[in-house]
């Protein structure tokens, strides 16, 4: 950083020094000529536009992903449901009541979390009860379905949770605000002061197309909240899914967790 710093400020000073003592040798024209501040206005919004570009790329690859992990999470925790099909009936009941729970607290709990670029201790839970139940099946063809199954939801929850922190910092956004007002008010300083009324029309269009692409931005980045946000869809109908399994095969059984995927106390 210091570098780049460095190097900036010298490009800085070799131009001032050339425009002193270059420009009268390199250019035949009177000291009172030059580029007009319009004639800097152009470029200025060029790389305004550039920037918001490429941070909305960064931003929407970064909500993709998040999409996708949550998307493979309800995936694997079906195919964790469907495998426990071939366990002892026991197992399989802890099992597929453990996947239901699990479901139902990243929903309920976790999801919201995430607004905020957090996660939530309860899906834990049910994942520590998986690892437990698995350890009775050890020796038995289903245990490295299984395993593998839970390995695979394990990776795609934390893929999850590290898309639902904000992919670009803090400062980027303030850098890319502040260019905003300076491009907007370089614009402003160029437009005439009379019969200006289409220059104007043209400015405040320019300023909302500029500020609803940072909004965008900033929108997106928080994958699971905001206006534009990834909805628990997909682990809703794992859930969903799980809990008719287990009824149609324990149908005098209880869930050992309530509706917000706590466990039940006794």
């Amino acid at each position: 950083m210091a570098l780049v710093i460095i190097v900036a400020v010298l490009a800085l000073l070799a131009g001032l020094a050339a425009n002193r003592w270059l420009r009268p040798r390199l250019l035949n024209i009177g000291d009172d000529e030059g580029m007009a501040v319009k004639d800097l206005v152009g470029p200025l919004l060029t790389m305004t536009v550039l920037l918001l570009s490429f941070v909305l790329v960064t931003a929407n690859g970064s909500y993709g992903k998040a999409e996708v992990a949550s998307r493979g999470e309800a995936r694997a925790l079906d195919q964790l449901v469907e495998t426990a099909e071939y366990a002892s009936a026991a197992e399989r009941a802890r099992v597929q009541a453990g996947a239901v729970c699990y479901a139902r607290a990243v929903r309920v709990q976790e999801w919201p979390a995430m607004a905020d670029g957090n996660g939530s201790p309860a899906p834990s839970v049910w994942s520590t009860d998986f690892r437990q139940s698995f350890k009775a099946l050890a020796g038995q063809p289903v245990f490295g379905m299984l395993v593998a199954a839970d390995n695979k939801r394990s990776d795609e929850r934390e893929e999850r949770l590290t898309q639902a922190t904000s992919s670009i910092p803090g400062t980027i956004f303030w850098f890319l605000l502040a260019t905003l007002v300076l491009t907007v008010t370089a614009l402003g300083i160029c437009l005439p002061r009379r019969n200006n009324r289409g220059q104007i029309l043209t400015l405040v269009v320019i300023t909302a197309l500029l500020t609803t692409a940072l909004v965008i931005i900033r929108d997106v980045d928080r994958p699971f909240g905001g206006i534009i946000s990834v909805a628990p869809t997909a682990i809703t109908e794992a859930e969903r899914q799980a809990e008719r399994d287990f009824t149609a095969n324990h149908p005098a059984s209880d869930l050992p967790c309530n509706a917000d995927g706590d466990r039940r106390t006794v």
